[in-house]
């Protein structure tokens, strides 16, 4: 929504987790620490997420589910909320993409878009 009331900007941070990746099974752990901004004008709460993950494999994963890490924070204007999770690839080298169900207290509902970030194990691109 390009509405600048209902404005939440997503950053995120990744790093690899290399004590709890197994590779000689393909399976690479990473975390990410993700901060949700409300730059807007109104109070909204994060509802539900979708996640698009590929793996550099070609391998595609779709995600969906209610709030993050078991919260549906209620974030006010100029605020923001920070949590960490993490995902597991059958590749060295992949994507997160998605977005934020958000739901303002004047009752419109509205996306925030998660933009591509890469997770990668160092090394791993030139």
């Amino acid at each position: 929504m390009s509405e600048p009331r209902y404005q939440v900007d997503v950053s995120v941070v990744t790093r690899f987790l290399p004590e709890q990746s197994n590779l000689e099974n393909e399976q690479f752990a990473f975390a990410y620490t993700i901060t949700v901004s409300n730059n807007g004008a109104v109070a909204a709460k994060l509802i539900s997420r979708h996640w698009v993950i590929t793996h550099g494999s070609g391998k595609v994963e779709e995600i969906r589910g209610d709030g993050v890490v078991g919260q549906q924070p209620l974030i006010a204007p100029g605020q923001s909320h920070t949590y960490s999770s993490g995902a597991v690839l059958s590749a060295k080298v992949g994507t997160m993409q998605g977005s934020y169900q958000m739901f303002a207290e004047d009752g419109v509902r509205f996306e925030a878009v998660i933009a591509p970030f890469r997770l990668a194990v160092p090394g791993a691109l030139h």
